[in-house]
């Protein structure tokens, strides 16, 4: 009976496994070739990681000092206010994107205030408010749970000595929890690089504009030159793989150091 829940583990292996080296398995020299020479690849490549990183910027400027306000001021709602802040986790991307776009584009109450905004979605402005929208929500979420599992003995010793609760978040609390913000910040740049739908939605599908790696995926899918998408997907997952290992080495650096 034992071994039999093993079969579920083994169907998991086996899908994601399969799924990855399918793709490998079609690795060729046309593939390789336009990795290497393509201008059009390159610049997703360099779109996706631009905008990524300046998401994630914005994120942490952003989801930081909502997960602290979160944890350490009190007010009513709370409950009400962290379901809210969780929807973009389970919302689809796709609706998250008609809502912004709803929200920000012409006929949106933004457009009355700000009429030239609307103009500027379709372009990589809009990439970078769609991945925002994302990544803050992931790294909310870890922060605030960081947060939490503060002693409270540290914030009274730093109060004591008559740090404000500002100074005490940036030179006590966030140097105590550094290597979980981190963490998330590492997976909020992966789900940021891999965001599709609210991005299709917000910025449009424009080839050497908007075309960020899915984009590419998307674009060339539909045009029917599969080498190019499965270039631009091997891409994604070699960077998605390499952030994941390294977020996997600072869980096992954690532990290993609360186990001394």
């Amino acid at each position: 009976m034992t071994k039999l829940m093993l079969c579920p583990l083994l169907l998991l292996l086996f899908l994601i496994l399969g799924s990855m080296v399918s793709l490998f398995l079609q690795i060729d020299s046309g593939i390789i070739s336009a990795l290497i020479f393509d201008p059009e690849i390159h610049f997703a490549l360099i779109l996706s990681i631009t905008t990524a990183l300046v998401s994630l910027l914005f994120a942490l400027i952003i989801a930081i000092p909502a997960a602290w306000s979160l944890e350490r001021i009190p007010f009513k709602g709370k409950k009400w206010l962290n379901l809210i802040l969780d929807l973009p986790m389970v919302m689809p991307p796709l609706v998250a994107g008609i809502g912004l776009l709803l929200l920000l584009g012409q006929a949106g109450p933004v457009n009355d205030i700000f009429p030239a905004f609307a103009r500027w979605l379709f372009s990589p402005i809009g990439i970078v408010i769609a991945q925002t929208y994302v990544a803050s929500a992931i790294i909310v979420r870890n922060s605030s749970a960081a947060f939490s599992s503060i002693d409270k003995g540290y914030l009274n010793a730093a109060y004591n000595l008559g740090l404000t609760p500002i100074k005490t978040l940036l030179f006590v609390e966030i140097p105590l929890v550094w290597k979980v913000l981190l963490s998330s910040c590492i997976l909020a740049l992966a789900r940021a690089m891999g965001e599709f739908g609210a991005t299709l939605m917000l910025a449009g599908a424009t080839r050497m504009k908007t075309e960020t790696l899915p984009m590419a995926i998307y674009l060339n899918i539909a045009s029917g030159d599969f080498k190019q998408a499965i270039g631009c997907a091997l891409l994604l997952m070699l960077i998605a793989s390499s952030l994941l290992f390294i977020i996997h080495l600072l869980q096992r650096e954690a532990k290993q150091h609360a186990v001394h």
